[in-house]
């Protein structure tokens, strides 16, 4: 029998490894190009696949009641290598599923690297690729190089869509004041490997808490570069800096809230909280959780140890910010993730205008399916849109405006209506409602995959 051609995938990152991954899976070689450590980027530290540039949390993992854990159980049945990754160097993290971002990636590269119809090819593709790759994924995500991102936007005609995405820093647990911080998720709540303490929590009284945001407004920040001025923030990452500047109580129902917390040393529920989750599988690092920030470094330091707890704070990386970018996927992406103009390249990951790890690794799961499905003479099969990943390709394929286009994150309203009544007829809500979603969703996606319908 003949080999089939090599299907190629351009980046290296979360989407691209599980794209590649499914490829395999088909039978089919991939040829894998990653531009680091031949070029590095504004975020990336290393040359390993699915580096985690800024958090490490996957985020909840509850596939009853959260569309982001149903995303995590319906890639696990697809049998993501993301998600095993994830599930096998998962750190303490209340409800979420965090992991020990070296020991991720780490698996995610083995696993590439020692898969036989895999070819690691290591430099940049400046520019459209060859047209001899009649069969290209990019899913070069939001650090795509300037070569390639102008090619395909002149390819497409469209002006270049771009963000920023900022980092949260990360502590030495040993420098972190546990007579004053204290262990608890919120509510107490166990999530996977978790107890229902596993984030550090550090309180704050009224006015510690009003210091500490005038701090924030009178830090330095760093300079944007010209080219970045115009640029727009997404609002599911906003500096720290920024949020302060929208009110004085903004951080205090934000990143800061205190609810489902019980400061045991004083008994009492704080005015604020800074919460810290942990980072690694050591549990030796710790992460602001929510405190991405464009400040100075030296101002970082300065104010970040004004919280209780952290007045000694040891910094192991301190916060930044980079551009992201990406295209205007309603308008220049068919139902299968192909460029209308140019249909042998597919895009998948946070170039497609999706946000968030898990919702890139999907994407890139599903582009991987569909090029393989098409390398072996077939149509690409489309998710159910009542599953999380149909929804979230609806939604970026034409579902959402191209005229309002924003990155979006898995979420319920991407969803169909569904039907759901009590046994007393009246109509289901929040928790009870989203249980209805979740359980179509995972036997849709049992009927997509060809599974046997799991027992209720």
């Amino acid at each position: 029998m003949t080999q089939q051609a090599p299907i190629h995938v351009i980046g290296g990152g979360l989407a691209g490894s599980e794209a590649a991954w499914q490829i395999v899976q088909s039978g089919i070689p991939v040829v894998l190009h990653e531009m680091r450590p031949v070029r590095s980027t504004e975020a990336h530290q290393t040359d390993k696949f699915a580096e985690l540039v800024c958090s490490n949390s996957f985020r909840s993992d509850d596939a009853e009641y959260n569309a982001v854990g149903l995303l995590h159980e319906e890639m696990r049945r697809c049998g993501s290598l993301i998600l095993a990754a994830g599930d096998r160097h998962k750190v303490p993290a209340g409800g979420a599923l965090a992991v020990d971002r070296d020991g991720f990636s780490a698996a995610v590269t083995e696993a590439l690297r020692a898969h036989p119809l895999v070819t690691v090819e290591v430099g940049e593709v400046a520019g459209l690729p060859p047209a001899d790759w009649d069969s290209v994924v990019i899913a070069t995500g939001p650090l795509t190089s300037p070569a390639l991102a102008e090619a395909v936007l002149m390819l497409t005609g469209e002006a270049q869509l771009s963000f920023f995405d900022a980092i949260a820093p990360i502590v030495h647990l040993d420098s972190i004041d546990l007579s004053k911080a204290w262990f608890q998720s919120r509510y107490d709540k166990v999530g996977p490997g978790g107890t229902g303490k596993d984030y550090i929590n550090c309180a704050m009284d009224k006015e510690q808490y009003q210091a500490f945001i005038q701090a924030l407004l009178d830090g330095e920040k760093g300079e944007f570069k010209e080219w970045e001025k115009n640029t727009p923030y997404f609002e599911g990452c906003l500096p720290i800096e920024v949020m302060a500047e929208r009110g004085l109580d903004t951080l205090r129902y934000g990143p800061m809230k205190p609810v489902g917390l019980t400061d045991p040393h004083t008994g009492r529920r704080p005015y604020a909280v800074v919460q810290l989750r942990q980072d690694n599988a050591l549990g030796t690092l710790y992460n602001l959780v929510g405190f991405q920030t464009k400040l100075k470094y030296a101002e970082q330091v300065r104010v970040f140890r004004m919280i209780p707890g952290l007045e000694t704070a040891e910094f192991a990386r301190l916060g930044g910010m980079h551009r992201n970018t990406f295209l205007n996927s309603p308008r220049l992406l068919d139902a299968s993730l192909r460029l209308k103009a140019m249909p042998r390249l597919r895009f998948a990951g946070q170039i497609t205008g999706c946000e968030g790890y898990v919702e890139s690794a999907a994407v890139g799961l599903l582009a991987g399916r569909f090029a393989a499905a098409e390398r072996l003479g077939s149509q690409p099969s489309m998710p159910p849109r009542t599953t999380a990943m149909g929804a979230l390709l609806a939604h970026i394929t034409g579902g959402a405006s191209a005229e309002t286009f924003q990155p979006m994150n898995v979420n319920f309203g991407l969803f169909p209506p569904v039907e759901a009544r009590g046994p007393n007829g009246k109509e289901l809500h929040g928790k009870d409602r989203k249980a209805v979603y979740s359980r179509r969703a995972l036997a849709d996606l049992d009927a997509w995959l060809g599974r046997p319908a799991a027992a209720e």
